[in-house]
């Protein structure tokens, strides 16, 4: 099979036409439309509908789609593991880090080793919820991810790394229940349902888990708003107009914690999964074993350094 052809196809698909991938390729459109009909013609397939709008692809042009992006993502590494053999580890890779997690910790460490000990790797970064990116993997679109849950998941390979507690968030004086206790670390369950909350949609595991334990426990959570920004959620919190739920990891990453309230939630502790991802057909490229390397590394040093505890995976 010609490489080139689902290179073509996948890029028309992208484009949503004939003619703006023609534009992007540089490639005259009857070239274009002519490498199309010969795909259509090996797979005795239509693989797209075309209309005045475009086109879009057809049940069986859906299936060539996620093979030819792993076939091509095949061809890539082939191609970068030949050009570095023997070489210090270059080349692309993406590392997904799932929002309000420990990710937001570990992304600039990663950052900064990667430069010092392999400056010819490119990282690309991304933070996103745990079902795009996920599906990034699952495509091969990304190298591999640290998300929350520990699957499993169809085409995704998960190593459980650790389990966090989740803590409330406030700023002094506000949004907190009074503590009781003589170090006022801990918020029961049922104290929080008194508090308003700042919290990511329900899309976002913690959300979901949140609102687990408080079903579990016959009592309704007080949500007073839904962010998915991280400087929206750090300013709010600040400006006391909600209490927000967190990892301590995450916590100590966004906020400065140093002039908030942070209290463990308990009774019952609520309790969140941290997996490193990865494709399960795919094999990681010299560079992207090098990174996932690093972040064994670099999350065995994150949790020897924790001051607030927290459950080893």
């Amino acid at each position: 099979m010609d490489t080139r052809r689902l290179y073509s196809f996948v890029k028309i698909v992208d484009a949503g036409s004939i003619t703006r991938a023609a534009d992007i390729l540089h490639i005259a459109q009857p070239a274009l439309s002519q490498q199309l009909s010969m795909l259509e013609a090996q797979f005795k397939q239509q693989l797209l509908i075309r209309s005045k709008r475009g086109v879009a692809p057809t049940e069986a042009g859906r299936a060539l789609y996620r093979h030819a992006q792993l076939i091509l993502r095949q061809v890539e590494l082939a191609h970068s593991a030949v050009d570095v053999s023997g070489r210090a580890p270059a080349g692309s890779v993406s590392v997904g880090l799932a929002p309000y997690s420990m990710g937001a910790a570990l992304a600039l460490p990663l950052l900064r080793t990667v430069r010092e000990r392999y400056p010819d790797i490119l990282l690309h970064i991304n933070e996103n919820f745990g079902g795009v990116i996920s599906e990034a993997i699952m495509t091969g679109r990304m190298d591999m991810a640290f998300i929350y849950g520990a699957g499993p998941l169809r085409g995704v390979q998960f190593e459980p790394l650790r389990t966090e507690d989740l803590y409330l968030i406030a700023a002094p004086g506000g949004a907190a229940p009074a503590s009781r206790g003589e170090d006022g670390e801990d918020v029961s369950l049922e104290e929080l349902a008194d508090v308003g909350l700042l919290l990511p949609s329900r899309i976002h595991t913690i959300r979901q888990v949140v609102e687990a334990a408080f079903q579990q426990a016959s009592l309704q959570p007080k949500v007073v708003g839904e962010i998915e920004s991280v400087l929206t959620l750090v300013s709010a919190v600040g400006a006391d107009l909600g209490a927000t739920v967190l990892p301590w990891s995450a916590a100590r990453a966004i906020l400065d914690v140093r002039h908030l309230v942070v209290r463990r939630i308990v009774n019952p502790a609520i309790q969140v999964k941290l997996s490193l991802c990865t494709s399960d057909h795919q094999p990681l490229s010299e560079p992207a074993h090098a990174v996932h390397d690093l972040f064994h590394e670099l999350i065995a040093a994150f949790g020897e350094g924790d001051s607030r505890p927290s459950s080893a995976a």
